[in-house]
Formats: C-alpha cells, structure tokens, sequence
C-alpha cells in the first residue's frame, strides 16, 4: 500500500475527537508548519489553516503516515465541510497533505483568527 504524510493540527490530533480515524495510521511526530499560514477557530469547534502570501505563521501540529484509504473511508468522511484536503508546506521545507479552510468561510459567523494563539489545543486551554 503506498502511504502519504499527512499533517494535523486540530480534532485528529492525539486525544482530539477525530484521532481514532488515523488508528491505522503511523505516528511521525510533533511538527511546524511553515510561516506561511493564518490559523482559525471555527465556532470554537474544530481549527482551519489558510495559506497567505504576507503576515503568516508557524501552527503546530502532529504528523502521520497514512494509507489513501484511511483518508478516504474513514478521515476525510468526518471533515466539516469548511474544510478541503490540500497539500501544505512544513518548517523543514517538505511538503504534506493536510485539510485547509475553504476561503468561502473565512467570513462566515463564528470564524475567528487564532493564528496568534499557539496552535489548537494552547488556543482551547485559554478559552476554558
């Protein structure tokens, strides 16, 4: 079976709500994206990342290697739809797959820049 990277930075994370879906999956590391990304919170509920030109940042998260049919039957199934499958670019220069924030949400109700805040899981312990 041919695995691909595939990066994580929110509910897919190790003890988020999504996690079990990458059970098959294999555990890379803790990772950075590149400076290149606006971070959002989406109702509170679930984080999108969005590549911008200027006035980027580093998100943290985790990186898994992963068969295309785990993507397909059991991650991307669970996506909310404010989110797509893109190909990002991390810290070290490499690319991987990752789910990205359409931008037709980036002004929808509820959607807030965290890019700021330190990733996902630093973002939902300041909001507690």
């Amino acid at each position: 079976m041919a695995l691909v990277t595939m990066f994580v930075n929110g509910q897919a994370m190790s003890g988020g709500t999504l996690n079990d879906a990458l059970h098959k999956a294999r555990f890379v590391g803790k990772v950075d994206t590149a400076p290149t990304y606006r971070f959002f919170s989406v109702r509170d509920e679930f984080p999108g990342l969005h590549p911008v030109t200027t006035g980027g940042f580093v998100v943290p998260g985790e990186l898994y290697e992963v068969e295309y049919d785990v993507l397909r039957d059991e991650l991307l199934p669970r996506e909310p739809k404010e989110l797509e499958l893109g190909v990002i670019e991390l810290a070290d220069g490499s690319g991987s797959l990752s789910m990205r924030m359409r931008e037709s949400y980036l002004t929808a109700t509820g959607v807030t820049d965290i890019s700021d805040r330190g990733g996902w899981l630093t973002y939902l312990a300041s909001t507690r």
